[in-house]
């Protein structure tokens, strides 16, 4: 077993993905891959990649400190992984503002500069913060880094970021952000190994999970994103909203009389395809589902999905591929093709038996737009940039 291991943290709002990657000259190898799941009482972790595969429930309770959980889950991996070999850790954070444009080392400045970014990411950031923290008191000597979903969307031109509102609110940090960097860099260079011509050109990256956005890329650079200044903005998701008119707000704080914190449950917990349909926050559960709440929901979904892609072509000029990806893009076909059936107009036409299959292509030869379905990655780039900034010689 090798004794020069990385451990990466892939922090969500309710659970955490870890991976284990072996250090070798030609980059690191993912060997393990589990997840701690938060939204039991104890948490479970589930070894899902390795020599074997297991689900354990945890004795240790969460808490505003991690540390049991993740002794005891490190007690778990030692049972198959030589993790006394661990040399280093990489987390993913959500938001790095405009303090990063890139991969960074976790050392006192970083830590507080990524605190002060909390307000921006209430969902996720403190998960990130509380790994970061337990891993600095169970093993202080070693080097942490952070990989921020915001950095890849720093290319994005100025006019891109702005919001409409007064000057001093952009400075103050009141703009648009981009979030899911971490996948869209995954997927930027996976499509150039795979379909170089097709990476060169104009390409909307549909990462459709939980969490669910857009962005566009030109030539694998981010030229604008369906996200902005929040996880909420974009297309509808499992339980959040997506674009909603700010008059909504106001009217739910004032009108109606909604407190501030029950107005953040709504928008976070309690809409996108859970709101809408009234059934379920998962989409194979309403592709399931005969009640005409759940088509409601899976066709709003869809909509608003083109809605973006047509705004994301506008920002490119066009349109040359298509690309899907995470859970729901990966591995349901029926959402696919409810996209592409209201994509026809920009020329997009599936293959019926690849994209039933999940192909890597699934357009049609016909098809004036390339579609492809690839598996993202973000443990991956979590590892590769950690790896980069400790070789680094400053």
């Amino acid at each position: 077993m090798s004794d020069d291991l990385l451990l990466t943290f892939n922090a969500g709002s309710s659970s955490v993905k870890i991976g284990l990657f072996a250090r070798s000259a030609e980059g690191p190898g993912r060997i393990g891959k589990g997840v701690i799941d938060f939204r039991s009482h104890p948490p479970t972790f589930h070894l899902t990649e390795g020599p074997a595969s297991f689900d354990a429930q945890l004795e240790a309770h969460e808490g505003d400190d991690l540390r049991d959980v993740l002794t005891e889950a490190f007690g778990r991996l030692s049972e198959h992984f030589d993790i006394g070999g661990v040399t280093a850790v990489g987390h993913r954070v959500v938001h790095g503002g405009d303090a990063f444009g890139g991969p960074a080392r976790v050392d006192d400045e970083a830590l507080a500069a990524i605190d002060a970014l909390t307000a921006l990411a209430p969902l996720h950031q403190p998960q990130s913060l509380r790994l970061i923290r337990a891993i600095r008191a169970l093993r202080p000597e070693l080097p942490q880094t952070a990989s921020f979903d915001t950095a890849f969307h720093r290319t994005n031109a100025e006019v891109v970021r702005r919001f409409a509102i007064p000057r001093a609110l952009h400075d103050e940090g009141v703009k648009r952000y981009g979030f899911h960097g971490l996948s869209y860099k995954f997927i930027a260079g996976e499509l150039a190994r795979r379909a170089p011509q097709a990476a060169q050109g104009r390409v909307v990256v549909a990462h459709l999970g939980s969490g669910a956005s857009l962005c566009a890329l030109e030539g694998g650079v981010s030229r604008d994103s369906s996200m902005g200044f929040s996880t909420l903005d974009g297309i509808p998701m499992a339980t959040r909203c997506g674009a909603l008119d700010p008059g909504v707000i106001l009217h739910l704080l004032g009108q109606m009389g909604r407190t501030r914190e029950e107005v953040e449950d709504i928008l976070y917990h309690r809409s996108g395809l859970l709101g809408v349909s009234g059934i379920s926050a998962d989409s194979r559960d309403l592709l399931a589902s005969d009640r005409p709440e759940a088509a409601e929901a899976l066709d709003l979904f869809a909509f608003r999905i083109v809605g973006e892609v047509a705004r994301l072509a506008g920002t490119l000029g066009g349109l040359d591929a298509i690309v899907f990806t995470a859970g729901v893009g990966e591995n349901q076909p029926q959402v696919r093709a409810r996209i592409a059936e209201r994509l026809g107009w920009l020329g997009l036409t599936l293959d019926g038996g690849a994209n039933a299959a999940n192909a890597g292509t699934i357009n049609a030869q016909t098809s004036q737009v390339a579609a492809f379905v690839i598996a993202t990655d973000e443990e991956q780039v979590i590892a590769d940039e950690a790896v980069s900034l400790l070789n680094r010689k400053d």
